[in-house]
This record gives structure tokens, C-alpha cells and sequence, in this order.
């Protein structure tokens, strides 16, 4: 990979060597397949076209200072899916053959990993969805597991700098009882009437209320939202929230550099009281948010004053990071060193 620009990578698809597929037919999963085309052969009435059936999940190998790739809690994500297959009527995948398509598919395309020291990572993305044909609504009796990597930098252009945030409340990212606690393709096209109207008026992601007051923070885009204030980290507690393998990660780590930790219902009210917000994920691990504007009453909430993060976001992001590259040993047990 010579004359690669690994340190202005953007966050987007990048075309790797191989993938990795395996089929559910007959009630059970087949063996695994390994594919270099990046296209699916897909029937058209295949339920994931029509009904939605469709759950995915985000993660990252690191390749440490020692040459060794270093996998993040893959547990956490191979049980998230099971809970989405499970939320949309899908079939299980084993964690067994999880694990082994990750593993097969990151081996495969190592190459693709960005060298220690340029921030960048190897993003994997696990897609589950329904590839039986189905006229009727109801589950597809046959489902296609597919696993492909692509090297990735920041989520946000700004990197770990101060991102503005705009908040949206004439449409829904997810409702209490429906599909926001899983990590299913519908929540993601119901956010996009958002995340177009924020991006058009400057903002880089929109900040969604909870569907029935428009009184609670949801979420950000596609990350979780938290707020620091008083030695505490704060973050909310929805059933329309999809559970963030990195918050819980970060929840973690701030309990154990002395901060006290709330998962709780969080009005938009007090967002005057923190000291420091952000968002978090997979994808943008923390961005620092400098700015939140309210676009129905015109309202912004300015954090960052002197426009760098905030010395507790820039704390544990560091921390964070420090432990998924292995430049500082896990005590948590998080990382796993598959080659």
C-alpha cells in the first residue's frame, strides 16, 4: 500500500481485496464463502427490499506499535446483532461464526489496516439481512451474512475537535417501543430527513428528542449523547436509544479516572448546566460538540470557548484510544490480538 495518505483518510468506502458471505437456508447457517466482488446477487422480492429486514453493525481492528492487530470488544457487537436479528425477526448469527468472518475477512485484507500512529483504523461492518423472497409480510426463510472491511479516518471532518450540533424536532429518529434500541437500517433512513436539514444549515449531525414530549435528548445522528458536569458523566437512558458499545466503554473508563457515571432521562433544559458535551461512537469515537443550535427557537448553547475540547473529553478519548491501539495495557480485557 505504498503512497497510501493514511493520516487524510475520510470517512468513506474504500475498495479492499476480499469480503466474506455465508447463507441461513434450511434453518441452518452454511459454511463461510470468500467473495472479491462487491456486488450482491440479490432476488427482487427479497424482504430486506420490502420489509425492512435488515440489521448491520460497526467496528474497528487497530494495528498496534507492536505489528499486531488488535480487535474491540467483538462480543459486544456480535450480541447487539443477535438482539437486532432478534428485534426484526432475523435469523441469529452464531458468535462463533461472527467471530470467524471477522477475523477471516480482517486477515484477508490486511494490508488495508492503517499503520500505528496515523490515527486511522480498519473499519468492519457485519451486515445481516433477508434474502428470501416474500410477497406477504412476514419473515424471509432465507438470510445472507456478509462481512467487508475498508480503512477509514474520522467521522466528522473536524477529527477530535469541536463540532456544531443543530436540534431537530420536526421528525423522529425512533419511537419508545420500536426499533431504536437495535441497530437496524429503518432508524438510519428516518434520520436522514435530519441530518440533510442540520448539514444544509451549517451543522454536522442533528441532535433528536424523544418522539412523544420533544422534551428529552435521544440522540446525535448516529452517535450517543453525553454531558459532563460536576466530576459526572452523563448520559441518556432511553429504550430508543441504540446502546453504544463505545459509551458503555466510556462509562467504564470515566468511573475508573474517579468520575461518578448517570445513565438517566436528560432534558434539553440542562444542557445549559454542562460544562462539557459530546457525542460518541464507533465511528467518531468522541466528537467534541462546540455548539448546539436549536432551529425552532433560534437558541444556541456554546461549549469549548477557547474552540479545543474539553480537558475530561480529552481525557478519556485519549485513554480510549490508547487502549484499542495497545499503547497502554487493558485492564478492562477489551482487546483481542488476532494476528
Amino acid at each position: 500500500m505504498e503512497n497510501f495518505d493514511w493520516k487524510n483518510l475520510p470517512f468513506g468506502y474504500v475498495k479492499t481485496n476480499y469480503n466474506v458471505r455465508c447463507y441461513f437456508r434450511n434453518d441452518k447457517w452454511g459454511e463461510l464463502e470468500v467473495s472479491s466482488s462487491e456486488k450482491i446477487d440479490i432476488h427482487m422480492a427479497a424482504t430486506c427490499l420490502h420489509y425492512g429486514q435488515e440489521a448491520f453493525e460497526g467496528m474497528k481492528a487497530y494495528m498496534g506499535k507492536d505489528g499486531k492487530i488488535r480487535l474491540f470488544r467483538w462480543q459486544e457487537n456480535a450480541k447487539r446483532m443477535q438482539r437486532s436479528a432478534d428485534g426484526i425477526f432475523m435469523a441469529r448469527v452464531p458468535e462463533d461464526l461472527f467471530k470467524e468472518a471477522i477475523v477471516k475477512t480482517v486477515l484477508l485484507n490486511k494490508e488495508f489496516i492503517p499503520p500505528h500512529g496515523t490515527g486511522a483504523a480498519l473499519y468492519i461492518r457485519p451486515l445481516l439481512f433477508g434474502s428470501g423472497a416474500q410477497i406477504g409480510v412476514k419473515p424471509a426463510k432465507e438470510y445472507m451474512f456478509i462481512v467487508f472491511v475498508t480503512p477509514v479516518g474520522p467521522y466528522f471532518k473536524e477529527g477530535f475537535n469541536p463540532v456544531k450540533i443543530a436540534i431537530v424536532k420536526d421528525s423522529d429518529r425512533a419511537a419508545p417501543l420500536g426499533t431504536g434500541h437495535i441497530k437496524v437500517g429503518g432508524n438510519y433512513a428516518a434520520s436522514l430527513y435530519g441530518v440533510t436539514k442540520a448539514v444544509k444549515a451549517g451543522y454536522g449531525s442533528p441532535m433528536y428528542l424523544d418522539a412523544k414530549e420533544k422534551r428529552y435528548i435521544d440522540e446525535i445522528g448516529a452517535a450517543n449523547f453525553f454531558g459532563i458536569k460536576n466530576n459526572t458523566y452523563i448520559t441518556p437512558k432511553s429504550s430508543s436509544i441504540l446502546p453504544s458499545i463505545t459509551n458503555k466503554s466510556i462509562m467504564a473508563i470515566a468511573e475508573d479516572m474517579g468520575f461518578k457515571v448517570e445513565q438517566r432521562p436528560v432534558s434539553i433544559d440542562e444542557l445549559d448546566t454542562f460544562e462539557e458535551v459530546g457525542a460518541c461512537g464507533t465511528a467518531a469515537i468522541i466528537a467534541p460538540i462546540g455548539e448546539i443550535y436549536d432551529m425552532d427557537t433560534g437558541k444556541k448553547y456554546n461549549y469549548c470557548k477557547n474552540g479545543k475540547p474539553g480537558p475530561v473529553s480529552t481525557a478519556i478519548y485519549n485513554r480510549l484510544q490508547e487502549i484499542q491501539f495497545g499503547d497502554e495495557p487493558d485492564k478492562f480485557n477489551w482487546i483481542e490480538i488476532i494476528g
